[in-house]
């Protein structure tokens, strides 16, 4: 049988006593008791507020029976309210602007009629952006390509084939 040596180390140690149950009762009992005694100085703080707040309210008209509600708002009629007004059906408003807002996107329409601007379905329009492609600014130093602009590159040079279809394009 081998022995195993009697190692010592002085250095690491450990508690000899845990801790009682009786501290920690007492704790949560002096816990409790405050936690009452905090109940009851809020309570008396708001009793006294609000007495405080009955005394200084003004007295109420003789003539009024006591009990009776009264309302100093006029009848108004909702419609004639001026915009912005509370919706009374959330739901039903945002259903109807939803579906509006569909129809606007996958219908064709005037936006402008006098500027003979119109919309089409946005389908249509992804479709429009993917074939002709999207517009592009010219680099800076560059003159950007106009009618003018190649009318003169053509006349300035000795081949007239770009002249040509200029003006058979402008024919067509």
């Amino acid at each position: 049988m081998i022995e195993e040596p009697n190692i010592q180390n002085p250095e690491v140690e450990f508690e000899r006593q845990d801790l009682g149950a009786k501290p920690i009762l007492g704790f949560l009992l002096g816990l409790c008791v405050a936690g009452v005694i905090l109940y009851f100085v809020i309570w008396g703080l708001y009793r006294f507020l609000d007495a405080r707040e009955r005394a200084h309210q003004p007295q109420q008209n003789p003539l009024v029976k006591a009990g009776t509600e009264t309302s100093f708002a006029p009848e108004v009629d909702l419609e004639q309210f001026p915009k912005p007004r509370l919706e009374k059906y959330e739901r039903v408003d945002f259903n109807r602007f939803r579906r509006d807002e569909e129809q606007r996107l996958n219908s064709y329409g005037w936006v402008d009629e006098q500027a003979g601007v119109l919309r089409i379905p946005i389908d249509r329009a992804m479709e429009l952006t993917a074939q002709r492609g999207l517009p592009v600014t010219p680099r800076s130093g560059e003159v950007p390509a106009s009618v003018v602009n190649t009318v003169r590159r053509a006349a300035g040079s000795s081949d007239r084939s770009q002249l040509q279809k200029l003006q058979k394009g402008k024919e067509e």
